[in-house]
C-alpha cells in the first residue's frame, strides 16, 4: 500500500477499472452541460477531500456528472453539496458555507469526505459490481485514516452497505448481523487502535432536501453529534 493518502488519491485518479463508469465520465466531460460550456471537466474518479489526520470522515454515494465529475473534488459543484459544505459551515467543520471549484479556497477543519464509488455514475446508480470493484479504494482510504478517524457519517442505505464491508476489511469490528441503515442511527464499532462511533444519515440529494426528508437543521444535528464524537470543536446551534 502506498504510504499516504496523497499517493492513494494519485493512483485512484488513473483507476479505469469499470468500462461503463469510464465511458460514461469521460461521455458527461465532453459533451458537458449548456451552463459550463467554458469548463474542462475533471472527467475522471475523484478522490476524497480533507486532511490527512481527519477524525470525522463524510461518506456520500458517488461524484455527481456535473458536480464532482466536472470540478474534480467531492461534492462540489452541485446542489447536494450546497447544502452539505453549508452544513458542515455551520456546525465548524468547514472554512466557509460553498464549494464551487477545486481552487475555491475551502478548507475542511478535522474533517474529510469521500465515497464507496469515486466515478459519476448514470442515473446517479452504480451497480453492486460497481461498488465492489471500487471497495479496495476505500479500505485503502481508512487504514490510513485509522490512526486518527473516530468517528463517520454516512449518506444514505447505498453508502451505508458499501460501507460496512470497507470497515471491516480496514479492522473495525462490524456487528452481526449488520446494522441497518437509518436517519440518526448510531453504531459504535470496535477497532484496533480505538472504537469508530458510526451515525447515519440522509443522503443530501435533491430528492430528499427538496422534499423536506432531509432538512438542514436535521443535517446540522448528525454533523455535530458525529463531531463531538471525534472530539472536534462544534459551533453550537444558532451561534
Amino acid at each position: 500500500m502506498d504510504s499516504s493518502l496523497a499517493d492513494l488519491d494519485a493512483r485512484l485518479t488513473g483507476c479505469t477499472a469499470c468500462p461503463r463508469l469510464v465511458d460514461w465520465r469521460e461521455e458527461v466531460a465532453r459533451t458537458k452541460r449548456a451552463a459550463f460550456a467554458d469548463w474542462t471537466y475533471w472527467g475522471r474518479p475523484v478522490p476524497g477531500f480533507g486532511p490527512p489526520d481527519a477524525a470525522l470522515l463524510v461518506v456520500g454515494l458517488a461524484p455527481a456528472a456535473h458536480g464532482g465529475n466536472r470540478t474534480g473534488r467531492m461534492f462540489t459543484g452541485d446542489r447536494s453539496g450546497d447544502v452539505l459544505f453549508a452544513a458542515m459551515h455551520d456546525v465548524g467543520l468547514a472554512s466557509q458555507a460553498t464549494s464551487v471549484s477545486a481552487d475555491d479556497g475551502l478548507r475542511l477543519h478535522g474533517t474529510r469526505v469521500t465515497s464507496p464509488v469515486h466515478c459519476a455514475p448514470p442515473a446517479n446508480q452504480p451497480t453492486p459490481e460497481e461498488r465492489n470493484t471500487c471497495r479496495p479504494w476505500l479500505v485503502g482510504e481508512l487504514k490510513l485514516l485509522r490512526p486518527t478517524l473516530r468517528a463517520v457519517v454516512v449518506l444514505g442505505g447505498f453508502g451505508w452497505q458499501a460501507a460496512l464491508p470497507a470497515f471491516a476489511e480496514a479492522g473495525w469490528e462490524v456487528p452481526r448481523p449488520r446494522p441497518v441503515f437509518g436517519h440518526g442511527t448510531h453504531v459504535t464499532l470496535r477497532g484496533p487502535d480505538a472504537p469508530l462511533e458510526l451515525f447515519g444519515c440522509f443522503h443530501v440529494s435533491q430528492r430528499n432536501t427538496f422534499t423536506g426528508r432531509l432538512t438542514p437543521a436535521m443535517l446540522r444535528d448528525v454533523l455535530r453529534t458525529a463531531a463531538r464524537a471525534a472530539g472536534l470543536p462544534t459551533v453550537a446551534e444558532g451561534s
